[in-house]
């Protein structure tokens, strides 16, 4: 009788034990999705806005703390974000300062890929300089690509970008890519992280930008937006 008494207590204790975890769980994510860093610490912050957040709210993101917004522009040699010509020109009525994103494809050859960009992106002092992100890998390139070939390329489109814009790009520059290319020591750039509310090292240097929630919840939008904070 004995053992089958503290059989049950041990078998609810486990269990609150799982339901404490679970809450602390939830309770975890639920903060995630309503926390922003500290604008003590932190004073510039904004959004990074693509395909993936749908519309937005532009006055109420600027209430909600957004100073400025990259927005997705081009991706690769050939694809376009058809709603960044409007995006921007929002973006700028709620006076937020905008600047533009590229996603980088090592497939592709960088002078097509510059060529898709600067199609998209004016001649336009007042632009935030440009963000290049840095994901795919090589490896599964119809033609393969190797490391020091995607490193000559990736300066190739730096290059014709930043004569475009006049200024030196951003690279956005994520941890997978950096493990397996080390681009934040070959490369002379500012560079843009993301850690999930923890800021990130992975770069091995110090950063400018950093993704500090992907999961933020706002009334700006019906999609969780990507918030990011700069370096003061």
């Amino acid at each position: 009788m004995a053992r089958r008494i503290g059989s049950r207590w041990r078998l609810r204790l486990a269990g609150i034990a799982l339901l404490a975890a679970l809450v602390a769980v939830i309770a975890g994510w639920w903060h995630l999705r309503q926390w922003t860093p500290t604008r003590a610490a932190w004073p510039v912050q904004g959004v990074e806005v693509g395909t993936l957040e749908g519309a937005v709210d532009w006055t109420a993101l600027k209430a909600v703390g957004a100073d400025f917004a990259y927005l997705d522009a081009s991706a690769s040699a050939f694809a376009r974000d058809p709603a960044f010509v409007k995006n921007i020109e929002d973006a700028r009525a709620a006076k937020l300062k905008v600047g533009a994103i590229h996603l980088y494809d090592p497939c592709q050859p960088a002078e097509r890929q510059a060529a898709n960009f600067v199609t998209v992106i004016p001649r336009d002092a007042s632009l935030l300089p440009p963000a290049v992100d840095l994901d795919r890998l090589a490896d599964d390139c119809p033609v393969k690509v190797s490391d020091s070939a995607v490193e000559s390329e990736l300066m190739t489109f730096l290059n014709q970008i930043e004569i475009h814009t006049g200024k030196p790009a951003i690279l956005k520059v994520s941890k997978r890519f950096e493990e397996r290319y080390h681009v934040a020591a070959q490369i002379d750039r500012n560079l843009w992280l993301t850690g999930e509310r923890f800021q990130p090292d992975y770069a091995g240097r110090p950063w400018t930008m950093w993704t500090a929630n992907t999961h933020l919840v706002t009334d700006a939008g019906d999609e969780p937006l990507r918030w990011v904070v700069v370096q003061p």
